[in-house]
Formats: structure tokens, sequence, C-alpha cells
């Protein structure tokens, strides 16, 4: 079932001030400084052009992952994933239909190799460093090497000042909403378990980051 911030936002303390929407020039110095960093930014206006942004980034005949991401079913990714029509090699209609649990979990990490891999982030900070975590890590797993190409989503309301900032974001806004998430959907409660600092991408044209204008996702 489809989830979305929407859904359990409204039973959720979080800290506003680290979810707004920037100012243009801070979105276009948060741009400057994640190219310097060697990250390539897309950005787009709306989710429907985030969506088609992807679909004419990914090439065909090639395997796709993703990892969860409130932003990527917010725009209708994970279900043109699935269901859509396209030339790529969907890995998690493979992976969730396996019956043997031991087997699937194989799938699943073996998916972290995946051509493209795509996710959301939890906080990316202007000066140009992304800021995730996850309880089991696959979500993140793929994002440092694993993956031959990487491909983040993000609303901009994700953009904040500084490192310390982002750091403070995935405390105060992700995490609780994560929280309530996983209570609401598998009945568990979620931990910052593994947190990732992406600083640098040194390998050329492998990590993209699609920024939206506008709010969406944690």
């Amino acid at each position: 079932m489809s989830q979305q911030k929407s859904d359990y936002a409204d039973d959720t303390a979080i800290d506003g001030s680290l979810d707004e929407l920037p100012a243009e020039e801070t979105i276009d110095a948060t741009v400057e400084n994640l190219e310097a960093n060697g990250f390539n930014v897309i950005v787009v206006d709306s989710a429907d052009e985030a969506l088609e942004a992807l679909q004419s980034h990914i090439p065909a005949d090639v395997s796709v992952m993703n990892g969860h991401s409130t932003t990527l079913e917010e725009i209708g990714f994970i279900e043109y994933l699935t269901d859509g029509d396209h030339e790529w090699d969907a890995l998690p209609n493979e992976i969730w239909s396996i019956d043997d649990d031991a087997e699937r979990q194989a799938a699943r990490r073996q998916s972290q190799t995946a051509d493209y891999f795509l996710g959301g982030i939890n906080a990316i900070a202007q000066s140009g460093e992304l800021v995730a975590a996850d309880l089991s890590g696959s979500r993140i797993g793929a994002y440092p090497f694993a993956a031959s190409n990487v491909v983040i989503v993000s609303g901009v309301n994700k953009i904040v000042p500084t490192l310390d900032a982002a750091l403070d974001r995935l405390e105060s806004v992700a995490y609780p909403l994560e929280n309530e998430r996983a209570q609401e959907a598998y009945g568990v409660e979620s931990a910052i378990a593994k947190q990732l600092i992406l600083r640098q991408e040194p390998e050329e044209d492998r990590t993209t980051i699609v920024l939206i204008r506008d709010q969406l996702g944690y």
C-alpha cells in the first residue's frame, strides 16, 4: 500500500523550521555546491516533471532498484517502476515474488548492485553534503559504492544551511516521521541505526540528484 507524508504527518511533532521551502537563491547556492562536490543535479518544478526526468535519465535495458522513499511514492515512480510501460529490468518485481525469506533477503542484498538504484535523502546541506539514515541499511547501502548509478530524488524542503543543521533535520524531522510511518506500516518503531554522510562523489556522472521545487518527503 502506498503511503505519503500526509498520511501520518499530522500525528507527528517535528521541527517545522527545518522543513520549509527555501528561497530561490538558496536553491541556486545549494546546486552550485553539490555540483562542486561531484554530484549531478537536475532541478524541476513539480512531481510530474520529476517523474519525467527519471524516465528520460534512466536508459533502456538496465536493472533498476529502489530503496524505500516517500518522495518516490509521491511522484508516482514506485507505481511506474513496478507496473509501468518501460524497458527496464524492475528488480522489485523479482524480489517480492520470492516466497522463501532467506532467498528474498539474499536477492535484496544483491539488488544493491543494480545498474540504477533510486532513493531519497533525509537532508541536504546548502554547503553541498547529503545526510541519510536507515534502520536496516537497505535504503542507503547502495549509495556509497555498490550501485553503478545512484539517483536521489528530493524536495527542496530538505535543504538546510549547514551539515550540522542537516544532522539536526535527520533527528527532528526525518526520524519522527519515519518512526510514525514504520509503526503504521509494520507495527514496529524505527531507529537511526545506520547513518550516512555523502560529502563528495569522486566518480564522474555516478550520482544524480533530482531536486524538486516542492515540499515532498521527509
